[in-house]
């Protein structure tokens, strides 16, 4: 039974109590009571620190690679290549994922799926994730619950688990991913190996989940597609790896958009990036939300990010198996040009 303080008698009624509403008017033998149920808790607050570790750790995938896993001050990891890759993402409700436009099971996959296709961006396997949480004590448990179910969910799309993480109160949801992934021998295909002459390829989609955006924000929930490239992505995972035994020179993923992406990869390779904008036709259903909005498709395609495709260069001669389609060259010189034009579309960065 849970003690409801001094001067708040209780009856035990097989899990819920009677708790007295208020005290009587003056001159009156009548209290008011209301039934409490506490049998059960329904928000982070019932469960405080520890009991929320718990369920968390519970509901998440434990690690075969892990000597230790949740639970110890640390993490203990066995690491057959000697090499580990890692990467970090934070996402922050209301600048990277609204819950009145996303179910907590969609933001759990997106976190995953973001931190996993830099992994796979290096040609490497995705093995475990760390996971950091921050939310306001009245969050509900059940929201808590499907969103661990997203990161699971995510999680056996590459066969990775969770090795720990930690958690704290805040205003809003904060989640801080940090993903590592097993080179498995093979060498990390970085951003700085283009070389001219090398045919640009990428694979999975490009402007989808930025036109699901532009769907939303206009209050609209529908072509429901496109809304859901938005709300879950879905990397090719496992083409990275493809393409690392393919010989691929330099890859990225599109996180904040085509042109942006490949900025980098020219930038750090010293090289530019000649795109052709035939090979880069918008899907027809981009054309049909395009139209409904009155927005060139093709700021979507070039600019847009969130769609964590795959874009990578390769030596001329590579055969490229039908899941990769080539967009473009690679030639002297710097920066990305597409139809031998600087767009003026550079995608998302923070702090402007």
């Amino acid at each position: 039974m849970v003690s409801v303080g001094r001067g708040q008698p209780t009856e035990d009624h097989g899990g819920q109590h009677l708790r007295r509403a208020g005290l009587p008017s003056a001159g009156s033998r009548i209290a008011r009571w209301r039934l409490v149920d506490i049998s059960e808790p329904r928000t982070i607050a019932d469960l405080g620190e520890f009991g929320l570790i718990r369920r968390i750790t519970a509901a998440l995938p434990a690690a075969d690679s892990a000597v230790v896993g949740p639970g110890d001050d640390a993490a203990v990891l066995t690491c057959p290549d000697g090499r580990v890759v890692a990467s970090t993402d934070l996402l922050i409700e209301n600048r990277h994922f609204r819950r009145d436009w996303s179910t907590a099971n969609d933001i759990g996959h997106k976190a995953a799926a973001r931190n996993f296709a830099d992994i796979v961006a290096m040609g490497a396997q995705p093995t475990s994730l760390l996971i950091g949480l921050a939310a306001s004590a009245e969050l509900e448990l059940s929201w808590l619950d499907s969103l661990l179910a997203g990161f699971a969910e995510e999680c056996a799309e590459v066969g990775a688990a969770v090795v720990g993480g930690d958690v704290s109160a805040a205003e809003s949801v904060v989640l801080a991913v940090t993903a590592l992934g097993d080179l498995q021998g093979r060498q990390p295909v970085r951003l700085s190996g283009a070389k001219p002459g090398n045919v640009v390829a990428v694979t999975g989609r490009l402007g989808w989940a930025a036109a699901g955006f532009a769907v939303l924000s206009r209050g609209f929930r529908s072509p429901v597609q496109v809304v859901n490239a938005h709300r879950r992505p879905e990397p090719p995972y496992r083409e990275g790896i493809r393409a690392a035994e393919l010989g691929a020179t330099a890859m990225t993923d599109v996180s904040d958009g085509l042109v942006s992406d490949l900025g980098h990869l020219a930038e750090a390779s010293g090289v530019r990036i000649e795109l052709r904008g035939d090979a880069l036709a918008p899907a027809a259903k981009l054309r049909d939300v395009s139209s409904a909005l009155n927005i060139d498709p093709m700021t979507w395609v070039l600019g847009g990010g969130d769609d964590y495709a795959l874009v990578a260069t390769f030596p001329n001669d590579t055969r490229l198996p039908d899941t990769w389609q080539v967009i473009g060259m690679v030639n002297e010189g710097s920066e990305v040009r597409v139809d031998g034009l600087r767009w003026a579309h550079l995608g998302h960065q923070h702090f402007r």
